[in-house]
């Protein structure tokens, strides 16, 4: 575990996903996304679904965090929400699971007691994505390893919060904690990365501004519409 976490820090973790109709959208397809992160110089890969989280596990010599995406009754992301998930991912030797760190229910327990349970039964390295700083305490409890606020603005409690990364929690919870403390969560810009390494992150999560190029020339779209719609 020490020498998962020392190489990942004062790092930048690309998160490798695709859904729905992207084209990139299988596990040949995020592979080709995580090869692209490391020649670049990425330290780790986040990746989504077992499937293709193994075929990064397979293509690549960095760490590897998996999940498995699904949803709470209300429509909000879940991230690896059933025991089975751990399993699954645990079985194809993912270095480090992301779980929802949430205090929502699955499987009868808040997200710091299914990480307790998760880290009894398979003794694996868990990231607990979180949203608020209550959470993150209760899960570093509950003996996650690292804390990560990918779900900050993500949440029921927190969906009108932020339009951008969550500068606050990120500084308080970096200046608390023993354990490592990842940003994630609208890092879109190499100046906000590096803002928010100064505030003390262990490494940075980069997702949609490298790997969603769809959403990418949505963002130019948008703007050049808003420049064309004021002359």
């Amino acid at each position: 575990m020490n020498e998962i976490f020392t190489a990942i820090r004062n790092g930048l973790i690309v998160s490798c996903q695709a859904e729905g109709n992207s084209p990139f959208n299988s596990p040949e397809g995020v592979t080709l996304f995580a090869r692209a992160a490391v020649i670049g110089g990425a330290a780790a890969i986040r990746s989504e679904g077992v499937e293709k989280t193994s075929s990064i596990i397979e293509a690549m010599t960095v760490p590897v965090i998996g999940l498995v995406k699904s949803h709470f009754d209300d429509g909000f992301v879940r991230i690896t929400g059933s025991f089975k998930d751990v399993e699954d991912l645990a079985g194809i030797g993912t270095h480090i699971i992301a779980v929802d760190g949430t205090f929502r229910k699955r499987e009868g327990f808040s997200g710091p007691e299914f990480i307790a349970q998760a880290k009894s039964r398979y003794g694996c390295i868990i990231m607990a994505d979180i949203a608020t700083e209550r959470e993150a305490l209760a899960c570093a409890d509950a003996g996650a390893d690292c804390i990560s606020t990918t779900l900050s603005g993500y949440t029921p409690e927190t969906k009108h919060s932020h339009d951008g990364p969550d500068f606050d929690l990120l500084k308080y919870l970096a200046s608390t904690l023993s354990i490592p403390v990842i940003a994630e969560g609208r890092v879109n810009t190499p100046a906000l990365a590096a803002q928010m390494m100064s505030l003390g992150a262990w490494s940075i999560v980069v997702g949609s501004a490298i790997t969603r190029p769809t959403e990418i020339t949505k963002w130019f779209i948008e703007s050049i519409a808003r420049s064309t719609s004021t002359r």
